[in-house]
């Protein structure tokens, strides 16, 4: 008996006005890895382009919220990337998370891996690193 069933990716986006960072599970849903940062005026066709190869089952978008659990400033911005991806790939469900400190998370872990004082600094890593934090905490809250 084959224990081992692969199902499609989960795919989660931090979301900005200028980059977004995406990160993407193993097809086992096991593992978080970063994946890139593009522009977010090309993520769509980014998007077109990465699942013609691969299977992605789930997006999940950060949803950028202040300390009062409002919506921020770019909340506009991220809901109407929401609706892109709901347009574009209506087939692919999409989950949003809370995503308030993300960056910071992202910066502290970047800070304490060793990295150069410029790659600290680099902020499409930044973007790709919260990314990553926003697809494990999915994880974690689903219990994946």
């Amino acid at each position: 008996m084959n224990y081992l069933c692969p199902v499609g990716r989960i795919m989660a986006f931090d979301f900005g006005g200028k980059r977004t960072g995406i990160a993407v599970t193993d097809p086992m849903r096991i593992i978080a890895t970063g994946l890139e940062t593009v522009s977010s005026a090309l993520v769509i066709t980014w998007l077109e382009k990465y699942l013609a190869t691969e299977a992605v089952d789930l997006f999940v978008v950060g949803e950028p919220r202040q300390m009062d659990n409002s919506p921020s400033e770019s909340a506009g911005m991220t809901d109407e990337f929401v609706a892109k991806l709901h347009h574009r790939f209506p087939q692919i469900p999409v989950e949003r998370i809370d995503e308030r400190f993300t960056s910071k998370m992202a910066s502290r872990v970047i800070a304490q891996s060793g990295k150069s004082k410029k790659e600290k600094h680099n902020k499409a890593l930044i973007d790709t690193v919260s990314a990553t934090i926003i697809l494990q905490s999915y994880m974690e809250a689903k219990g994946i």
